[in-house]
């Protein structure tokens, strides 16, 4: 792998730093101490900082060697957030704070591009600006989104942004990456079908919700099957029934809630009106009433096609052309994707390994994405910054 030395110096330093982010884990819009660390090592390193985009957000901008008069800029993006969930590992840099925990490697991401940060400032060899995104709130609460809304490219234009996430599972030193989707859409669903209450012994008295809410779940997954594209990808899972307090009630209202994800609104708009249809017209037939509510989070992560072949280009050149590999699309879903709404960019993808780098002490289960035993590579530390410096230094040495 084609490392920058200094980087590679610097990777004890950063382990620290990476631990003790992930030992005080903070969740959305509440990335205080994390914030104040990222804004205050930018301000030793001599970069200039901005905070308040998106409540926690911190932004730091790096003029090169022509102190940014070319106007050219280019923008790389950090999540800074954890999640609400109790970490099962004892190792020492373990979540000290009950009920959250860095379960993502949002603290690795934070740390990669602090540590290319540092050695972008110290060297500045590069004509144009770049503008360091350490976002809040990506797991919840659509950071990117408020910090979009915030004014953040009205403020700090950027001709492309580009982003990262440790992929479990995947080799260290391989890199993937494709154009087009690459994560989905994310929505919720929240259907109450209203009925009337009875005695359990004597349900003709009623309207029971349950066996409705029942034929409602079966009539989804016809949607999937029978209405929708078989070469359009997307899940439509129910979650949660809710219904009834006692064995000998018949409930007068039973709740269902699930996820929807596609990769293409006009499946996305498909699915919504097609469940519309089946839950009010099943509920009809039924004499009940049906309330339906259809949220839509976080749009499709789409990469750029020219960008997503650019950042092949000045990837290939950190770890060689054969470990940058296609990126099978996931059903998970990134809020990144506001900002490739926004600007041209990709969102690639670094192997995490297979949890073997785990130290003694860690909870016993799979080194998987949000699961209590999780911890981020540390040897990713050089290979994600060295990613991000390559790529800032090919974007510039483009024609103008």
């Amino acid at each position: 792998m084609n490392l920058i030395d200094n980087i590679v110096a610097q990777a004890a330093a950063m382990t620290a730093i990476r631990r003790d982010i992930h030992a005080h884990p903070e969740t959305c819009f509440e990335e205080h101490r994390t914030s104040e660390l990222v804004a205050k090592l930018l301000t030793e390193w001599g970069i200039e900082v901005h905070r308040g985009l998106g409540k926690t957000g911190v932004v730091g901008l790096i003029r090169g060697r022509d102190g940014g008069q070319s106007g050219r800029s280019l923008g790389l993006r950090a999540d800074m957030d954890a999640l609400p969930m109790q970490e099962l590992n004892s190792f020492a840099h373990a979540s000290k704070t009950p009920g959250k925990m860095h379960a993502c490697g949002h603290d690795g991401h934070t740390t990669m591009l602090l540590a290319a940060a540092q050695h972008l400032a110290r060297q500045r060899d590069f004509d144009g600006t770049v503008v360091l995104i350490f976002q809040p709130a990506e797991e919840l609460g659509g950071g990117a989104h408020a910090m979009i809304e915030d004014g953040l490219f009205e403020r700090f234009p950027v001709d492309a942004v580009f982003g990262t996430h440790n992929w479990p599972g995947m080799a260290v030193g391989d890199i993937a990456l494709s154009s087009g989707p690459v994560m989905a859409s994310t929505n919720e669903f929240k259907i109450v079908i209203q009925g009337r209450g009875c005695h359990g012994a004597m349900p003709h008295m009623g309207i029971d919700p349950v066996p409705v809410a029942c034929q409602v779940v079966q009539g989804f997954q016809t949607i999937i099957s029978r209405n929708k594209k078989p070469i359009d990808s997307a899940v439509l899972s129910v979650t949660m029934i809710h219904a009834g307090e006692a064995t000998n009630v018949v409930p007068d209202h039973c709740e269902i809630q699930g996820t929807v994800r596609t990769f293409r609104t006009e499946v996305l708009d498909l699915i919504e009106s097609r469940m519309r249809e089946v839950a009010e017209h099943i509920c009809a037939a039924h004499q009940a009433s049906c309330e339906f509510g259809f949220a839509r989070n976080y749009p499709a992560t789409v990469n750029d096609v020219e960008a997503t072949a650019f950042a092949r280009a000045a990837l290939a050149e950190v770890v060689g052309a054969d470990h940058v590999i296609d990126q099978e699309p996931t059903m998970g879903a990134e809020d990144f994707s506001y900002m490739l709404q926004a600007k041209p960019g990709a969102y690639f993808f670094l192997g995490n390994g297979d949890g073997a780098h785990r130290t003694g002490g860690h909870g016993a289960g799979p080194c998987v994405l949000h699961n209590p035993s999780y911890d981020f590579n540390d040897d990713l530390l050089p290979l994600g910054a060295s990613a991000f410096v390559h790529l800032v230094h090919r974007w510039f040495a483009r024609p103008a």
